[in-house]
Formats: C-alpha cells, structure tokens, sequence
C-alpha cells in the first residue's frame, strides 16, 4: 500500500501518515508480523522527513499497534500470538488426531516437569476455568466519544457469534468488570493497549478485531468523475475521518468528500443535497434512505447510495467463532 500525504488541507501530516498506517494495519494490508516499510522508504514515498516518521513510529509502537525490534525494523504487533485463538479439536486439521490421547500427553508433560497429579489437575481445572469464563460473553469496548465503532463491531458479531455481545464504553468498562469479571474485550486496535493493561488486571482477554479493507468501497470512489462529490454517513466519527484521510491520499482534491454522523439531521441534509454518491455503514442506511424520502422535494437529484455491509472482515469474525467454540 502506498501512502500519500495531501500538504493542502489543514489535517497535520504526522496524524495523515499516523491514520493512514493504522488503516493499513486494521484492513490487513500488513497483516500480524510483516515488517513496515524504513523511515527512508516512507521518506521517499511521502515526502515527510525522517523524523516526522519516526515519531509517527513511536507514537504507533506507545499505542500497542507496532513494535520495534533492535537492529531488524517495525513490526506488526501480532496480538494473536501466544495461542489467542485455538482450534477446535473437530476442526479439518485435526480428524485424525484422538483427543483422550493428546490429553494424556499433556498430563505426562507437565508430570515430566515435576508436577504430582494433584498440582496437575489443578493447573489444568483452573485453565480450563479461565476460558470458560473468557468465552462467557463478549464486551465490545472503545472510548464513548466514538461507541459508534463498537456499535458496529457489535452488528457484526451478534448473528454470527454464540456469545451474548455487549457495547461499554472504555470509561465503564472497569465497572462492569468489578461487578462481574467475565468475558472476552473485543476492541479495534487504536484501543488494544490500555484494554490490555485492565484485562490482565481482571484475569480476561483482550482482543483487536480486523476491519474490512472496503475495496469495493474505494473501487468505486476510486473511478468517480472529476469533480463529483462523496458524502460519507456513519454511526463512527473515528470511521469518518480515517475513511475522510484516506479517500483525500487516494483522491487528493479531484473530488469533494463531505461527512456526517447519522444522527445530526442538518449536516445530513447538506450531505444529501450536495452529493452524487453516498457511501455509508449498515446502522445507517435506514437513516439515509428516511432522510432521502422525507426530503425529496428539496433534492435536485437522488444520489447512488453504497451500503458498506461489513465492517469487520470475514477472517476476524471466524476466528472469534473458533474461539468461542473451543470453550
């Protein structure tokens, strides 16, 4: 993925590169493990001066989204690491191996190890209890001021997973877990470090769920006539400007981009009457399409609407399944 740094709007370029990199990282672009591009390669491609990357470097390595490695480069945090996510016994890879057989190699490994039977079973009762409580439920969790991105974190996970899924804000989060410390934190990865330090505190995981690239998305954006102009509807404001950054690195001023939060019924209006297309998330569609009808005689035109469905990508939704179905 190349990066592009637009001089021409008021967004700092440090917070361009910082948003621009996190999407990346979030859509799998550069997926758990893959090395970033130097300082010197992002100079080159961006025009930035090495230090600049550098903090941006920093500031993503604070935040829990990468990590340095002495004398190797930048690494894609991998927060699956560590065995995050097991398989399941009845998974395809796994037919042909007895269960009752692997469970005996594990007792004979920790016996091997100096456990007696008794300090065993202890260790494995209280393993096994710790994922049952794991995978008791799922609280989805982001700073209030932007709950919209847990709200679609939640629709995408409610159907498919068979856990109940509920929305905290990272503010009540603590509280929620003193009353009742069970559950797996599902997050985006901006939020992942903080959630992990009050995770272990509370004896539960903490997980960051991958977004959706949205190519279909931006192929389209991506041909639009010169001039046109995009609104961008959703529940997330940290949606909106990440999608806002990068359409302007994938566009620059060939186009005007206009967004609004589903909610403020005046700006949408002023997006509606303003745009050929509208590009918006599931939880607002409805409120586009009533926008759209109840306004219809102060419209010149009726824009394309683009439901982006998915916001989450099919991978991360499954292995969260595969989570819940080894507890």
């Amino acid at each position: 993925m190349r990066f592009h740094i637009q001089q021409e709007i008021d967004i700092p370029a440090s917070i361009q590169l910082y948003n621009q990199i996190c999407f990346a990282i979030a859509a799998r672009y550069y997926p758990p493990g893959h090395r970033l591009p130097s300082t010197r390669q992002l100079a080159m491609q961006t025009g930035l001066h090495r230090n600049t990357i550098s903090k941006v470097y920093r500031q993503l390595e604070t935040d829990g989204v990468v990590e340095a490695i002495a004398g190797s480069g930048i690494y894609v945090r991998d927060n699956l690491k560590n065995s995050d996510f097991k398989k399941s016994f009845n998974s395809k890879n796994n037919l042909n191996i007895a269960p009752d057989q692997e469970a005996k190699k594990a007792i004979d490994k920790l016996i091997k190890l100096g456990c007696t039977l008794q300090e065993t079973r202890n260790f494995l009762t209280k393993e096994i209890d710790w994922r049952i409580k794991c995978g008791s439920r799922i609280l989805v969790s982001t700073p209030r001021e932007d709950i919209g991105a847990s709200m679609l974190i939640a629709e995408d996970l409610s159907p498919k997973i068979n856990v109940p899924v509920e929305v905290v804000p990272m503010e009540e989060l603590e509280k929620v877990l003193c009353n009742s410390n069970n559950g797996t934190i599902v997050t985006s990865r901006y939020f992942l470090q903080p959630l992990e330090k009050l995770a272990k505190k509370y004896r539960v995981r903490a997980i960051a769920v991958d977004l959706s690239d949205f190519q279909k998305e931006l192929k389209i954006i991506k041909e639009l006539k010169l001039g046109s102009c995009v609104g961008i509807v959703s529940i997330s404001p940290g949606l909106l400007r990440a999608a806002e950054i990068i359409i302007h690195s994938m566009r620059g001023s060939d186009i005007v981009i206009m967004t609004a939060i589903s909610d403020n019924s005046s700006k949408l209006l002023a997006l509606l009457k303003a745009s050929n297309h509208i590009v918006c998330d599931g939880p607002s569609l409805t409120v586009v399409e009533n926008s759209l009808v109840k306004n219809r005689s102060q419209l010149m035109r009726l824009p394309q609407i683009i439901c982006a469905k998915n916001y989450l990508t099919n991978e991360t939704i499954n292995q969260l399944k595969n989570r819940d179905r080894s507890h």
